[in-house]
C-alpha cells in the first residue's frame, strides 16, 4: 500500500470522496491580475504541509525542483508569490472547505464507531516576535517588562471516544480580546457550519465553566463537559466533602489502568446558572508508571443518556485538541513559524494547517483503512511520499483542469 502512495493520488482523493475540486478552482483569491493560478499556489500550500514542507522557502524549492510534475503542481513559483497569494486569499471558502470535509466524512460514515461527538475548545500563543507588524500582535509582558509580541488563537476540533480527531477552525484574538470571548465566536460559528446536531457536546477546561458559556452552549442545543477547578469554589468545595468519603460509584480497568469513577447529579448550582441541579463526574486514573490524575468535570448531560464511563471519555477528549490538534500543529507543520507576517496571511496559513491535518488523517485512517491494509502511521505516510518525488509522473503532462 506504502509503495502506491502519492502526491497524485492524494489529490485525487481530495478531489473526489472529499469533493473539493471547486474548492481547489475556486479558492477565493483576491489578487486583481493573477499570472499564477490560485489551484496551482493553494495545492502546492496544502501538499507542502502534508509532506512537513511547511515554509514558504521549503514550497519554493519543491516546485522549482524535478519533483515539481510528480507534486501535481502546475507551476514554479517564487515564495513572493505565496506572500502576496495569501495576503489577498479570502479565509471564508477555506473555513467552508473544513466544514465540508468533516460533514463529507460523517455522511461516508466515519464517525460511526463513536457514540458522541464532541468539540473541544481551547486557546495558545504562537510566533514570538521583537516588534508588532500586525493587527494580531499582542504584548507579551514579564515582571512589567516588556519582551516582545505573540499570536494566539482559538481552536476547535471534532473529538471522541473512537473518533478522528479533526481540527477544523481557528479564532484569533488581538490585543483588548480574549480567549475566552474568541472560543464564543468560534463556537457559534463552527455549529452554524457543521449544522444542528452534528455534534454532541462541547468540552473546555476550568476557565469556561462559567454561566454565561454554559448557557451559549445549551442554547446551541448542546451538552456541556467542562472542567471543575477553583474558579467555583463553593461548588468544588461541596463535590470534595461528598466524594472524598465515599467509595467509587463504578471502577474500569483499561490498558492495564485503574480508574474509579464517582458520578452525582444532584450538586446546587451556582446563583447565576439557571440550571436547576449540576452533575459532577470525579475520575482518579493510576497510570501504569505509577502517577495518578484526579479531574472533576461539571456538565448537563443527563444519566439516563449518557453513562458514567461515556462522560469519563468526553471529558478526556478534552486532550485530543492539545495532543492532536496543537502538538501536531506546532512540532511538525510549523504553527509557530512566521511564513510571511501579514494578518490575512497568519490566518490562512493556521486554516491551511488543519484543512492538511484533516485530509490526511481521513486520507490515511479511513481511505487507505480499506479492507484488510494496515493502518499507517503518520511518520510512514509522510515517508511514502517523500520516496515518491523520486519517481517519474505517470503522465506526461499535468491536467490541471479539476
Amino acid at each position: 500500500m506504502a509503495r502506491r502512495l502519492t502526491p497524485r493520488r492524494f489529490r485525487q482523493f481530495v478531489i473526489q470522496p472529499c469533493h473539493l475540486g471547486g474548492y481547489l478552482r475556486r479558492p477565493g483569491d483576491g489578487r486583481l491580475r493573477p499570472q499564477i493560478p490560485a489551484r496551482a499556489l493553494l495545492w502546492a500550500l496544502l501538499i507542502g504541509q502534508v509532506l512537513r514542507e511547511w515554509s514558504f522557502a521549503a514550497i519554493e524549492a519543491l516546485v522549482r525542483s524535478p519533483a515539481r510534475r510528480v507534486l501535481a503542481v502546475a507551476r514554479a513559483f517564487s515564495d513572493d508569490t505565496l506572500g502576496y497569494f495569501t495576503e489577498r486569499l479570502r479565509p471564508e471558502p477555506t473555513r467552508h472547505a473544513l466544514a465540508a470535509v468533516l460533514k463529507q466524512a460523517k455522511r461516508n460514515q466515519g464517525f460511526d464507531d463513536t457514540r458522541f461527538l464532541g468539540l473541544a475548545l481551547d486557546g495558545t500563543a504562537t510566533s514570538l516576535c521583537t516588534v508588532p507588524r500586525c493587527a494580531l500582535c499582542r504584548p507579551v509582558h514579564h515582571a512589567g517588562q516588556l519582551l516582545g509580541y505573540r499570536h494566539e488563537l482559538s481552536l476547535i476540533s471534532l473529538v471522541g471516544e473512537g473518533a478522528l480527531s479533526l481540527p477544523f477552525d481557528v479564532e484569533p484574538y488581538g490585543p483588548g480580546d480574549s480567549e475566552y470571548a474568541a472560543s464564543q465566536r468560534l463556537l457559534e460559528r463552527a455549529v452554524a457550519a457543521l449544522g444542528p446536531r452534528f455534534a454532541d457536546y462541547v468540552v473546555a477546561d476550568g476557565e469556561y465553566a462559567t454561566a454565561p458559556f454554559v448557557h451559549h452552549v445549551e442554547d446551541l442545543a448542546l451538552w456541556v463537559v467542562a472542567r471543575l477547578k477553583g474558579n467555583l469554589p463553593l461548588l468544588q468545595a461541596a463535590v470534595e466533602a461528598r466524594f472524598r468519603g465515599q467509595p467509587p460509584t463504578q471502577v474500569l480497568e483499561e490498558n492495564g489502568e485503574r480508574i474509579e469513577l464517582w458520578d452525582a447529579d444532584d450538586f446546587d448550582p451556582w446563583d447565576t446558572l439557571r440550571w436547576p441541579t449540576v452533575r459532577v463526574l470525579r475520575y482518579r486514573q493510576y497510570k501504569r508508571e505509577g502517577t495518578v490524575v484526579e479531574a472533576d468535570w461539571l456538565t448537563n448531560a443527563p444519566r439516563a443518556r449518557v453513562g458514567s464511563r461515556a462522560l469519563y471519555r468526553m471529558g478526556k477528549s478534552r486532550w485530543q485538541v492539545e495532543n492532536q490538534g496543537f502538538n501536531d500543529a506546532k512540532n511538525h507543520h510549523g504553527l509557530e513559524h512566521l511564513c510571511h507576517h501579514h494578518e490575512n496571511s497568519l490566518l490562512l496559513g493556521w486554516l491551511l494547517i488543519l484543512l492538511a491535518l484533516c485530509l490526511e488523517r481521513l486520507y490515511r485512517l479511513r481511505y487507505l483503512h480499506r479492507g484488510r491494509h494496515p493502518r499507517l502511521s503518520a511518520i510512514e505516510f509522510v515517508r511514502a511520499l517523500r520516496l515518491s518525488l523520486a519517481a517519474r509522473p505517470s503522465r506526461p503532462r499535468l491536467n490541471d483542469s479539476s
